[in-house]
């Protein structure tokens, strides 16, 4: 119950740290989607949007920030 406990309250803070970055990011004027190698087709009243560089700079960020998490809890 108490390892349940700590990972609730892990995954928790790292959402709220998450939602801080976003909001931050936000209000500086950096939006997500509109990269260059975004993707976006209109036909009509159809919007099809492939955020392709969005997800792979997602994909790096998340890669680096997992490897050195996992770096600094197995010392």
């Amino acid at each position: 119950m108490l390892q349940s406990a700590k990972v609730i309250m892990l995954a928790g803070a790292a959402i709220f740290i998450l939602g801080g970055i976003l909001y931050l990011l936000g209000r500086s004027g950096v939006t997500f989607g509109r990269l260059p190698g975004d993707f976006r087709f209109q036909w009509g009243s159809i919007t099809c949007f492939f955020p392709l560089a969005t997800s792979i700079l997602v994909s790096l960020l998340l890669t680096v920030g997992l490897n050195l998490l996992a770096r600094f809890l197995n010392k």
